[in-house]
This record gives structure tokens, sequence and C-alpha cells, in this order.
């Protein structure tokens, strides 16, 4: 069985691409066991009213629509596929669940950016291509 960890954010567009290129994978419904994650990320913010920390407003059971659509969408094309919700930094909580589940392969979704938008503006995507241990495929959007 090939583990794919497929990254999902708020952006529907973006996650069903990567959706999309997990159940094109030849034999997905045979062959392939999807892992949907999202990461609420870490946040600390101090302002009048005091101080607002991410983990008092997290909760692991409330996936975005767009992860909903994925999974979905990937039970339909007959994939194996659980979810799961983290907390952190989102580029290292990616990379940690890829570890722990022994992935083959992470899918996700991009946007195309400029050459200068690259280099003013980090990006997910980038981060985790640089620094997975696994092949990572990115389905881009316009």
């Amino acid at each position: 069985m090939y583990r794919v960890l497929i990254p999902v954010g708020d952006d529907r567009e973006r996650s069903m691409a990567a959706a999309e290129a997990v159940s094109n994978l030849p034999s997905a419904a045979e062959e392939v066991e999807a892992v949907v994650v999202n990461v609420f990320e870490e946040f600390d913010v101090t302002g009048e009213g005091g101080q607002v920390k991410s983990e008092d407003v997290w909760d692991e059971t409330n996936f975005p629509e767009s992860v909903d659509a994925v999974v979905d969408h990937l039970e339909s094309a007959g994939v194996t596929v659980s979810k799961r919700r983290e907390h952190g930094d989102v580029t290292k909580r990616i990379l940690a669940v890829a570890d722990e589940i022994d992935a083959d392969g992470i899918a996700m979704g991009g946007r195309r950016r400029s050459p200068t938008g690259k280099v003013l503006f980090g990006s997910t995507t980038q981060s985790v291509l640089l620094s997975a241990d696994c092949p990572v495929t990115v389905a881009l959007v316009e």
C-alpha cells in the first residue's frame, strides 16, 4: 500500500488539486492510503483585551470544509482515507506527521507565483519541498 499525506488548508481549490492528483494515481482505489491533515497554525496575540493563544481556541474536531471536500472526493474515487487535525507550526507538523505515518509521499496543492513572489514570501509548500524526507508532488492551480 502506498501511503500519501495530503496537507489541506482553507483553500478549497488548491486542496482539491492535491486530491485529484492522488485519486488519479495508478490503481489508487486498490493501492493508495491517504491521510488528510489540517494544521491549525500556532499564534499568540496580545492586545487591549489581554492575551489570546492559539491553543485557547483550537478544536481538534473542527475541520475546515476543504478537508471534508477532499475526504469526500477521495472516498468517491475508492481511496482509503483518514483525516487528522494538528496544532503548531504548519511546516513542522506536516513533516512530523509524514514521519509518524511513514508516508511514501506528500501531495500538496500550490499556486503559481512570480519569481519575485517566491523570494519575498515564504510558503509552506516551498518549505515542505525543501525539507521532506519523501517525494513531494505539488498540484498547481492558477
